[in-house]
């Protein structure tokens, strides 16, 4: 990449942390805090999804303003301050865009903007209740650049590369371009960031509906992304960012293909973002990849492949020193050994597990293991459990995951009472099992996810010489009544 750089007139300005929005915070963690920004929205009417991940960049000074929406919400929690009070930078200030004075012509340049959801439900066509709440999540800005934001919003908003292209702003003008054959303008940091941004939202999306739905149209972005990096960017800097963000990206979609079902479209992905990773460098996205393929080895029945997975990942991870990621990576690794039926090496690697997670969390965790907490790790420990038949074992710590996961992270919530049902129904307690399949059948109003349905309906097959059992036939019969997944 280095004959497609040049000197930029104008670095970019690192941001400047908002210390005053970490003193409101209090003692609340960000994800704690998130939960309580959702409530107030609730309370005057909008509908916000903030997490852990936003709470974090608006401290970091990467969000310098927030879009109307949030604007509304922090002033009703904060009543008698001002955005400035709140450490935001002047709506005026940001990226340089001035408001429009009364009557100004429309080439002048524009305030900053948003996309409410309350607009866009009068605009866009509905395709199914999950996919519509799904997409109307992703309009929601999260980001202090109007352009970026519109960006996003149109790549999800469209399907097919030649619709993309025609739509996507910045982002489309580089894929037509590259679809043509003709030197594409060179990508800059609105187009790292709006690809960075599309990592965050997709990611925010799965875990709260799940992967069915949102594959398809994640796919445009996918494409647009290579294309960026086809044309070169204006500085080096860019260009990592470019290649870290498409990486990301590649995972993140492989993740909703491996979590629908389609796991030869799941190892594509991740082959292409371990290629990516390694062309540029990257341990920390060769890590991630290496993990994400390890976890898709265990789930199609190559346990060994599994194990020399997250082997290289762990490998690729040391010197990155986050020990939350080695945790992680080590519960991967004891999922290989699992399906080996190895129970000693899988044993080894669950201490390993546990021993880094218990160092805690570090400035160097990366972004992605927003979800990896207690309840993760007693998920994927019932699943190691599980593969080795222990299932009393397995069942305690499904139901640990259970309890501990919060509510806001839906997907995860009913793939661990999934867990719990099928460990209890395979462990000979049919009511208890038939109790905790119907708490998923409850969520599956909210989550779209192929590998939910296939460990329900494994469940359902489990149940079914017990179905004179207290609430099994009644969790038998809501199961049938149930839409088959795409």
């Amino acid at each position: 990449m280095a004959s497609s750089m040049v000197t930029s007139a104008q670095p970019e300005r690192p941001p400047r942390p908002n210390t005053a929005f970490r003193r409101l915070r209090g003692k609340r963690s960000p994800a704690e805090f998130a939960a309580a920004v959702r409530r107030a929205a609730r309370e005057i009417g909008e509908r916000v999804s903030c997490d852990a991940r936003y709470v974090g960049r608006v401290e970091a000074g990467e969000i310098r303003c927030p879009n109307y929406a949030y604007e509304r919400v922090f002033l009703h929690m904060f009543p008698g301050r001002t955005l400035t009070d709140l450490g935001f930078a002047p709506r005026s200030s940001v990226r340089g865009r001035q408001t429009r004075a009364t009557g100004e012509s429309r080439g002048a340049v524009e305030p900053y903007e948003t996309y409410d959801t309350r607009d866009m439900r009068d605009t866009q066509d509905t395709q199914g209740t999950q996919d519509t709440q799904g997409m109307q999540d992703l309009y929601e800005t999260h980001d202090d650049n109007n352009e970026e934001s519109d960006v996003l919003r149109r790549a999800f908003m469209t399907s097919g590369a030649t619709v993309a292209a025609a739509s996507l702003g910045p982002l489309g003008l580089a894929l037509e371009a590259a679809a043509a054959g003709r030197p594409a303008r060179r990508s800059g940091a609105g187009e790292a960031g709006a690809l960075e941004e599309a990592v965050r939202r997709i990611r925010l999306l799965d875990d709260r509906h799940g992967a069915d739905g949102l594959y398809r149209r994640a796919a445009a972005p996918l494409r647009t992304a290579y294309a960026l990096l086809d044309a070169g960017a204006s500085r080096q800097a860019t260009a990592d960012r470019l290649y870290s963000g498409a990486g990301e990206l590649a995972i993140s979609v492989g993740w909703l293909a491996h979590d629908s079902g389609r796991f030869d479209d799941a190892r594509s992905h991740y082959a292409e973002a371990l290629a990516t990773a390694r062309m540029n460098g990257d341990p920390g996205l060769e890590a991630h990849a290496f993990c994400n393929m390890a976890f898709l080895a265990r789930d199609a029945g190559r346990p060994r492949e599994a194990v020399r997975a997250a082997q290289a990942a762990q490998r690729a991870a040391r010197p990155l020193g986050s020990a939350r990621l080695m945790s992680l990576l080590a519960l991967r690794e004891a999922g290989g050994w699992a399906g080996l039926a190895d129970r000693v090496g899988c044993e080894q690697a669950l201490v390993r597990a546990q021993t880094f997670y218990e160092r805690g969390p570090s400035a160097a965790d990366p972004e992605w293991m927003s979800f990896y907490g207690e309840a993760e790790l007693e998920g994927l420990e019932a699943q190691c459990w599980s593969t080795l038949g222990d299932w009393p074992r397995a069942a305690r710590h499904a139901r640990r995951a259970a309890e501990l996961q919060d509510p806001h992270f839906t997907r995860n919530l009913a793939l661990y009472s999934a867990e719990l049902a099928d460990d209890l129904a395979r462990g000979g307690r049919p009511d208890e099992a038939a109790g905790a399949g119907m708490r998923v059948l409850d969520l599956l109003g909210e989550v779209q996810s192929s590998r939910i349905h296939t460990m329900l309906a494994t469940t359902a097959r489990v149940l079914l010489p017990h179905r004179r059992a207290s609430g099994v036939c009644t969790f038998l019969d809501r199961h049938r009544a149930l839409p088959r997944p795409a």
